[in-house]
C-alpha cells in the first residue's frame, strides 16, 4: 500500500512537470486541489463519518494549508528546471529538517547519532547540488527549501486537535489549499486547453490516491516499517524522468541521494528505538 501510494505521488509529480510547460505552478496547484476536493470529501466521510467533516481548530488547518501551498508551489517550480529524480532526491532531506527543528525549537532530545545522521544527510545535499561547481544551479536549492516547509507542515500536525482523524487533516488540507490558491490564481490564470483537462484530472486522482494509500499504510503498520518505503520514490522518479524527458542523473546525484536516503532511514530507526 505504501509503495503504490508513493508511486502514485511520483506520477502526480510527472503530470505536474508536463503541465508546467503551459501553466503556472500556482494554477496547476489550484486545479489539482479543486478537482481533488470532492474525492477528499468522499474519502473523509466514508472513512470517518460526519465527525471527520468537522474541525475543532480551523486556524491550525489554515496554517497547514498555507504551508501546503507554499511547499507545492516551490516543488512544482523546481521541476520546471530540474530533473524529476534530482528534485525528488533533495526532497528526502525533510526528515532531517524535522529532527533538527524538533531538537532546536521543540525541546526534544536528539542523541549524537541522529545529529551525525542529520549532518551526513546535508552532506549528501551538497554532493547533489555541488555549490561552486560548473553544474550548480541556484534553482537546485528550491527542493531543499520545499523540504524545510514540508517539515514544518508535518510538525504542525501537533497543533491540530487530537480529536480529529487523519481523514479530517486530508480533507482540510485539500480544502484550504484550494481556497488560499483561489485568491492568487487569477493573476496567473490562462485558459485550460481541452487536451490538458485529463492531465489536471490525473494529478488530482493520483495525488489524492497517493496520500490516501500512504495514510492507510501508516495506520496499518508501524512507522519504522512503512516510512523507509517512502524512498522508493527515487526509483519511480528516475524511471519517469528517463521515459518522458530522457533525464539520466549523473553518478554524483546518485551518490548524494544514497547518502540522504541512508541518513533518513537511520534517523527513522533511531527514533523508533528511542520511543521503545
Amino acid at each position: 500500500m505504501m509503495c503504490v501510494g508513493v508511486a502514485s505521488l511520483c506520477v502526480n509529480d510527472a503530470l505536474a512537470k508536463t503541465l508546467t510547460e503551459g501553466y503556472s505552478p500556482l494554477q496547476i496547484q489550484f486545479m489539482r486541489n479543486l478537482i481533488a476536493l470532492p474525492f477528499a470529501l468522499l474519502i473523509a466521510f466514508k472513512m470517518g463519518g460526519t465527525p471527520a467533516l468537522r474541525s475543532h481548530r480551523p486556524l491550525a488547518h489554515l496554517l497547514r494549508g498555507t504551508l501546503w501551498i507554499s511547499a507545492t508551489f516551490m516543488f512544482f517550480t523546481s521541476i520546471m528546471y530540474l530533473g524529476l529524480a534530482e528534485a525528488t532526491a533533495l526532497i528526502f532531506v525533510a526528515p532531517l529538517f524535522i529532527t533538527a527543528i524538533s531538537a532546536m525549537f521543540l525541546g526534544e532530545h536528539v542523541g549524537w547519532r541522529r545529529w551525525l545522521a542529520v549532518l551526513a544527510g546535508f552532506a549528501g545535499v551538497l554532493i547533489v547540488v555541488r555549490p561552486g561547481g560548473s553544474t550548480f544551479q541556484l534553482i537546485s536549492l528550491l527542493p531543499v527549501a520545499t523540504a524545510f516547509v514540508y517539515a514544518l507542515l508535518m510538525l504542525s500536525a501537533r497543533w491540530v486537535d487530537s480529536r480529529e482523524s487523519v481523514w479530517t487533516l486530508l480533507l482540510y488540507l485539500t480544502a484550504t489549499g484550494a481556497l488560499l490558491s483561489a485568491f492568487i490564481v487569477p493573476l496567473v490564470w490562462v485558459p485550460v486547453r481541452l487536451e490538458d483537462v485529463w492531465l489536471f484530472v490525473g494529478i488530482a486522482v493520483f495525488g489524492t490516491a497517493g496520500m490516501t494509500l500512504m495514510t492507510q499504510a501508516f495506520r496499518l503498520a508501524p512507522a519504522v516499517v512503512v516510512a523507509p518505503l517512502d524512498y522508493t520514490a527515487l526509483l519511480w522518479a528516475t524511471i519517469l524522468g528517463w521515459l518522458f524527458w530522457n533525464e539520466i542523473p549523473d553518478a554524483m546525484t546518485f551518490v548524494g541521494a544514497a547518502v540522504i536516503v541512508v541518513s533518513g532511514v537511520f534517523i527513522i530507526l533511531r527514533e523508533h528505538s528511542a520511543i521503545e
